[in-house]
């Protein structure tokens, strides 16, 4: 079995529900729910104006490889009702690898640990409530270590 640590969010009116909705729909198609995090409200990164994001980190247990893990998470994303648009877009559903066992990738269309996750306090609050201990594979750094010197100043605000 392998260790991933995923990243949820959406931005659409039913955001909550959708998230909750993934949490079954995850632990039914890509492995066992481990542990899941509160759902933190972020403004939107990248593009601003637009709803604010709802996110939430989670771990499972997954007998996918990282490539098989990621073409069924976005057929699951596709199924939960996401439709492109474009880059930093509203969507209803995005899941993203964080992390993968302690491993290091750069494939076609897959990185990992996810690019730019230091640099992310919508990524690393919610991944550091259940994954602080967890050390970067790059970095060499606690996840909790990584949140307490992010230099990004987006206000992440915990929701339950």
């Amino acid at each position: 079995m392998n260790k991933a640590f995923l990243l949820l969010g959406s931005n659409f009116d039913e955001a909550p529900f959708v998230l909750k909705k993934s949490l079954y729909r995850i632990n039914y198609v890509l492995g066992k729910l481990i542990d899941v995090s509160n759902v933190y409200k972020t403004a939107a990164w990248g593009v601003e104006d637009q709803n604010d994001f709802y996110n939430q980190a989670v771990s499972i247990y997954t007998p996918l490889k990282a490539n098989e893990l990621l073409a069924s998470i976005k057929s699951l994303e596709v199924d939960l009702g996401r439709v492109e648009s474009f880059r930093w877009g509203p969507r209803m559903i995005d899941i993203d690898i964080l992390l993968f066992n302690n491993e290091k990738l750069l494939e076609e269309g897959l990185q990992i640990p996810h690019r730019e996750l230091e640099n992310r306090k919508f990524a690393l609050q919610p991944l550091s409530e259940i994954a602080g201990d967890y050390e970067h594979p790059i970095l060499r750094k606690t996840i909790a270590d990584l949140l307490k010197h992010c230099k990004d100043e987006l206000n992440v605000e915990r929701l339950n």
